[in-house]
């Protein structure tokens, strides 16, 4: 146990913000991204769907979905834009099909390094930061010809390119609601424009180089939506990918079914290099008495239990109720609309905030949690943590191993 992640991966962080057009009930944009099969590859896809609401929902829902599974599937990029030009319908009166896409096909590569391929279809282009300057790589540019010319422009053409990304590179994408921001107005007539919006982040990045991708992504979208009067004159969406370093998070859990396994998980939880969270009075104990930390009463949040102290540990917290409100939150993807901290958007916070993360389950059964009277949805902490890893690792693209003692 001693040896639970693997140094000097490249990790790929992708986020995204959104707001949606003044007075729509859905995004006209939509983002979507998903993990290859073997856990090093990311691929995703911003789709822009033609005019704002539920139909253009629809059809760039469509659009992203197939687009995804298509390269998920190793079909080649051309063959897969073919498909989907000729899939989508076009727009009668102004010859415009009904949504755009820029999709990124991100894989770990040898050494240090992602290789990347980028395919954009009539969405701006992509911002690709490297040692903080504005980067352009080469592009190609291929011929798509539409099957039914009676419905659309005879040809048309997507680009593609690729290159390697190295940490610290970041890739900004984002759907004309940024470039076309404050579109008419004194100050920008032509919109913010694509010069202005690659410059925007690339001061993000210096002032802040470490940004996250959800931080840096939500910047933009904010200050486009700055420039429009009156809230969002269409859907804003920016999407960010951010090669780094990987954040490791250890959550020790439940006491371990037999005792003699004490010592090495206060052992394995003292040698870890990232952040460390203790969940359960019970837990907290082991670690005290095995590595010899007192126990010190922290800060009482609303919605549980006083939080603890300890040297050497970023969190201290109950263990069930925290982890069961976790789950809830995760699953709701809507935990920043809570103004009050507790405990669960503490935790929350921390496995949003890592990358890789490490759970030490322990599998002794706690009695307390079996009582009949207790709340039906208080499920046991092994079937609370298996819920949230598998929210982690498919709402949120994280890296996450169990470990039961």
């Amino acid at each position: 146990m001693s040896e639970l992640l693997t140094p000097g991966v490249v990790f790929i962080e992708v986020d995204y913000f959104q707001e949606r057009k003044a007075g729509q009930a859905a995004p006209g944009d939509i983002f979507l991204s998903q993990r290859g099969l073997s856990g090093g590859r990311i691929i995703t896809t911003l789709s822009d769907g033609l005019g704002s609401g539920i139909k253009a929902n629809v059809l760039a829902s469509l659009t992203a979905t197939m687009l995804n599974k298509f390269v998920l599937f190793d079909i080649p990029i051309r063959r897969s834009a073919e498909i989907i030009i000729n899939s989508l319908p076009v727009c009668s009166e102004r010859g415009l099909s009904y949504a755009t896409f820029t999709l990124l096909d991100m894989k770990h590569s040898e050494g240090n390094s992602c290789s990347v391929e980028v395919l954009e279809y009539d969405n701006p282009p992509c911002v690709i930061i490297h040692e903080g300057q504005i980067a352009t790589p080469e592009k190609d540019t291929i011929p798509i010809e539409r099957k039914n010319k009676k419905t659309g422009p005879e040809k048309e053409a997507v680009s593609f390119s690729s290159w390697k990304a190295f940490p610290g590179d970041r890739i900004v994408f984002f759907s004309d609601g940024v470039t076309q921001a404050g579109m008419g107005s004194s100050d920008c007539p032509s919109g913010w424009g694509i010069e202005d919006a690659a410059e925007f982040i690339r001061n993000q990045i210096k002032n802040q180089p470490h940004i996250s991708a959800r931080d840096l992504s939500q910047r933009v979208v904010t200050e486009a939506k700055s420039r429009d009067t009156n809230g969002a004159k269409d859907d804003i969406t920016c999407g960010v990918a951010y090669f780094r370093e990987p954040r490791d998070l250890l959550v020790f859990t439940g006491p371990p079914f037999h005792p003699e396994s004490d010592t090495e998980i206060a052992q394995t939880l003292a040698s870890f290099t990232g952040k460390k969270i203790v969940s359960g009075g019970t837990s907290a104990q082991i670690i005290s008495r095995e590595l010899g930390l007192k126990i010190e009463t922290g800060e009482t949040l609303p919605g549980g239990p006083p939080l603890s102290k300890m040297e050497g540990i970023d969190l201290v917290c109950e263990g069930i109720l925290t982890l069961g409100a976790t789950a809830e939150l995760l699953a709701e993807n809507n935990f920043f609309k809570y103004r009050r901290e507790t405990p669960a958007l503490r935790m929350t916070e921390y496995l949003l905030n890592s990358d890789r993360i490490v759970f030490i389950v322990g599998t002794k059964i706690n009695e307390a949690h079996q009582d009949p009277t207790m709340p039906e949805e208080l499920e046991i902490r092994r079937n609370v943590v298996k819920k949230i890893a598998a929210l982690l690792e498919e709402k949120y693209l994280k890296q996450v191993h169990v470990h039961y003692v």
